[in-house]
């Protein structure tokens, strides 16, 4: 009864060595962001490159975190850990943080317009 124990540690150590190394999945984002191309789909990209960390929708162009490398060994990834992929109407416009960081500051002042509800413009006074 005392080696019950012993093959269910062992099988835990061994799922925990088949999950995905972190330095690993980077040199794996890093090489795939290699065949990207502007114009591609979201779909096309999504095969291309897999699913990213984080996806962040609610603000125009869309834009989505693929993680390269460890900055922090705290356990979490960051943004400053991954590169981005922006997305304007389902292309890809560009990819890395020197173009998100010149595409922000070209875009700063731009602020969409924006349809109110009727509702809504009913109870707007001017």
């Amino acid at each position: 009864m005392k080696h019950v124990w012993l093959p269910m540690v062992c099988a835990v150590l061994l799922a925990g060595c088949a999950a995905v190394n972190p330095y690993q999945r980077a040199k794996e984002n890093v090489e795939n962001s290699k065949r990207l191309r502007v114009g591609m789909t979201k779909a096309e990209v999504l095969a291309v490159m897999g699913e990213p960390e984080r996806r962040e929708s609610f603000n125009q162009p869309d834009v989505w975190f693929y993680y390269f490398e460890t900055n922090w060994l705290d356990g979490f990834i960051t943004e400053d850990e991954c590169f981005p992929l922006l997305f304007k109407d389902g292309k890809l416009l560009g990819w890395g943080n020197s173009f998100y960081t010149r595409h922000r500051i070209e875009n700063r002042d731009r602020i969409p317009d924006v349809e109110l509800p009727a509702e809504a413009a009913a109870g707007v006074k001017k």
